[in-house]
């Protein structure tokens, strides 16, 4: 499947159908719509992914969404945005990309893992504080942020491939 990822065009809407997907929350998606670079995946000149990067401290990047349109999961295009954003950092001589995701959500923490990322930290009850509805995925209640991190050495680009075999001989 070729997919080509680019930065949204600031003249073009957002993406907020698949930035919902990641996010309930419609005011955390604005926010950090506003203060992030949005990336799109394109898939015959349809958006069917999205990340979203904001830098947090120096030299410090956090992926605050990612999501792929529900009829193209399963087909690796959500660790085809990953590696992008890890590219993407490393060409801004970021040191570290974080991305946190709920305790519920447990294909995502499998992908990240997969991409190199390592479980850093846990914010207990985050769901329950900054979400008015219960969420609910997997037939588990989301209520504490998993924060993952990874670190980004040098600026030599990270392939498929290198991720793949890093993972295999681990």
């Amino acid at each position: 499947m070729d997919i080509d990822i680019r930065m949204l065009d600031k003249n073009e809407r957002a993406p907020y159908d698949l930035l919902l997907l990641a996010d309930p929350s419609e005011e955390a998606v604005r926010d950090y719509i506003a203060r992030g670079i949005c990336y799109i995946a394109c898939y015959k000149e349809q958006i069917v992914g999205e990340y979203v990067l904001i830098k947090t401290r120096p030299l410090t990047m956090e992926l605050v969404n990612i999501a792929v349109d529900e009829k193209y999961q399963g087909k690796g295009i959500g660790k085809k945005l990953i590696l992008h954003a890890i590219n993407k950092a490393k060409q801004d001589n970021i040191k570290v990309l974080e991305v946190g995701t709920g305790n519920s959500s447990i294909d995502q923490l499998a992908l990240y893992q997969k991409c190199g990322f390592r479980i850093t930290g846990i914010d207990r009850d985050f769901f329950k504080i900054h979400y008015n509805k219960k969420i609910i995925e997997n037939g588990i209640e989301c209520t504490d942020m998993i924060r993952l991190s990874i670190e980004l050495p040098g600026k030599e680009k990270v392939e498929e491939k290198k991720i793949t075999s890093k993972v295999k001989n681990t």
